[in-house]
């Protein structure tokens, strides 16, 4: 999954106290490596779409990231549930970390996921993989309505047509499988051809 964690120093409180002192919720960076060797860790992902005036998906998202060795890697918006937040709430704030402010998600009430993917710190367990860890994340399908300008660690967001969407090209850049999350998000909306 190799999804990055946002970094705590940077986000201080009202006292300038570290994020991880601060918000209880917060792991530090070896409290988080001791929670990845002994639980699975809950995600959310987002797959961001662009609907036409029916409904009807014109677009989908994928993320181009720049992995530490320097390869180029598609990716989804993903990351941590906090202890005490919501589904929602993790959906929103990693829509909004990812894409930026001005993406508008439409998220109903109660969203519902598309899947649920497995992944797995050994290869070949499932089509799941993320060397750090063994997680287990909820996948949702998000239209989004504004201008989305990629944060964090994200080069850009790509749009393609749902059949570039679907193609083996795309799924051979999607990193720790998410190119077959990406045709389970396809499938469930019927445009996997």
């Amino acid at each position: 999954m190799r999804t990055p964690d946002p970094d705590p120093d940077g986000d201080f409180g009202f006292d300038d106290v570290p994020a991880s002192q601060s918000n209880p919720a917060w792991l530090s960076d070896i409290e988080l490596e001791e929670a990845r060797r002994r639980l699975p860790m809950l995600y959310v992902e987002a797959i961001p779409v662009r609907t036409d005036g029916s409904g009807q998906v014109t677009a989908v998202g994928a993320l181009l990231r720049s992995t530490p060795l320097g390869e180029m890697t598609r990716t989804v918006v993903s990351g941590r549930v906090r202890y005490g937040e919501t589904i929602r709430d993790a959906l929103f704030r990693h829509v909004e970390n990812d894409l930026g402010p001005m993406a508008f998600p439409l998220l109903p009430p109660a969203p519902v996921p598309f899947a649920v993917a497995e992944y797995f710190p050994i290869p070949g367990v499932s089509a799941y993989h993320d060397d750090r860890q063994h997680a287990v994340s909820l996948a949702f399908i998000v239209p989004v309505t504004g201008t989305c300008e990629p944060r964090q660690d994200a080069l850009e967001v790509t749009w393609f047509s749902p059949e570039e969407a679907g193609s083996d090209a795309v799924s051979a850049e999607m990193e720790g499988g998410r190119g077959t999350l990406l045709r389970q998000a396809l499938a469930h909306l019927g445009l996997l051809r």
